[in-house]
C-alpha cells in the first residue's frame, strides 16, 4: 500500500534526510587507500547516534552493519571488513537513518584515491541519471517517467542498467510501496501524488547488466566482475515538483 505523508511525517523525514546527508559527507572525507570499511561503518554508527537518530540498516532483517559498503563489482549490500581499500578502487556506500520512527535512505559511489577515467565517468553518469529521472516530475506524473529516463540516460552512454534491484517507497518503513525500477516504459506505472516519498536509486554497470547473489545471501555483484556504481536519494513528491530530502 502506498502511503501519503502528512506535514508532521514529512518534517521527521527531513530531519532524517539531513542527518543522512551529513553522515555521507563525513564519510566522503574518510575514504582513502589504506582505510577499512569496518572503520567507516564505525564512524557512521557513532555519527548517527550522536545526532539522536538510529541507523536504518543495522540488524534490518539480520543485516550486521550500519552501512552497505560495496566495492568495485559489488552492486549493493556489500559487507564491511578490515581489508584496506586500495588506490583505484571505487566504493558505493548506502546508508539509512531513522528519526522519530521515519527513515531516510541514500547512496553514493566514491573514488579511492586516483581512479580510472572509465570508473570516474561511470560514477558521474550514474549520479546524473538520477537527476535525469526526476526532471519534470510532480504530482500527476507517472512512475514510468522516472524509470524510463534513468534507463535511457544510462543505456545511451553504453552502461548496463541493473534490473533485479530497484528503488522503493520509504517512510515509517525502510521499504514501502511502490517499487521504483530503473527501466521501463515512459507513460506507465502508478500516478504520483503529493506527499509520496520515494528512494530513487540508479544502479549501473561498466559491463554486462547481469548480476548474482554472493554466498553471504546479501551482497549482489556483477557477473562479469566489472565495476558498478550506485546513486540514491530520498525524495518527496510535491504538487509542483520534487524535494530531495537527502541533499
Amino acid at each position: 500500500m502506498i502511503t501519503i505523508k502528512n506535514e508532521e511525517e514529512i518534517s521527521k523525514m527531513r530531519v532524517a534526510g539531513k542527518i543522512l546527508k551529513e553522515t555521507l559527507d563525513m564519510l566522503s572525507q574518510e575514504i582513502y587507500p589504506g582505510q577499512t570499511t569496518s572503520h567507516l561503518d564505525d564512524l557512521a554508527y557513532k555519527y548517527i547516534i550522536s545526532k539522536g537518530a538510529k541507523p536504518s540498516f543495522l540488524n534490518y532483517e539480520g543485516f550486521p552493519y550500519t552501512i552497505c559498503a560495496s566495492l568495485n563489482g559489488q552492486v549493493v549490500h556489500g559487507f564491511c571488513s578490515d581489508v584496506p581499500l586500495k588506490e583505484g578502487d571505487i566504493i558505493s556506500i548506502d546508508c539509512g537513518v531513522i528519526w522519530e520512527g521515519y527513515h531516510s535512505d541514500a547512496a553514493r559511489t566514491f573514488p579511492v584515491g586516483v581512479i580510472s577515467v572509465e570508473n570516474s565517468n561511470l560514477i558521474e553518469a550514474t549520479k546524473q541519471s538520477f537527476f535525469a529521472g526526476i526532471e519534470g516530475i510532480k504530482a500527476g506524473s507517472r512512475l514510468g517517467h522516472i524509470s524510463n529516463r534513468i534507463q535511457r540516460y544510462l543505456e545511451s552512454r553504453g552502461y548496463g542498467v541493473v534490473r533485479e534491484l530497484c528503488g522503493h517507497g520509504v517512510g515509517k518503513n525502510l521499504h514501502e510501496d511502490p517499487n521504483v525500477p530503473n527501466f521501463g516504459k515512459y507513460n506507465s506505472g502508478v500516478v504520483l501524488e503529493a506527499g509520496m516519498t520515494l528512494a530513487i536509486e540508479p544502479m549501473s554497470t561498466l559491463g554486462s547488466r547481469e548480476v548474482y547473489l554472493e554466498d553471504n545471501d546479501w551482497t549482489v555483484s556483477t557477473w562479469d566482475g566489472k565495476p558498478s556504481a550506485h546513486y540514491e536519494n530520498t525524495v518527496l513528491i510535491t504538487k509542483d515538483g520534487v524535494e530531495i530530502l537527502t541533499l
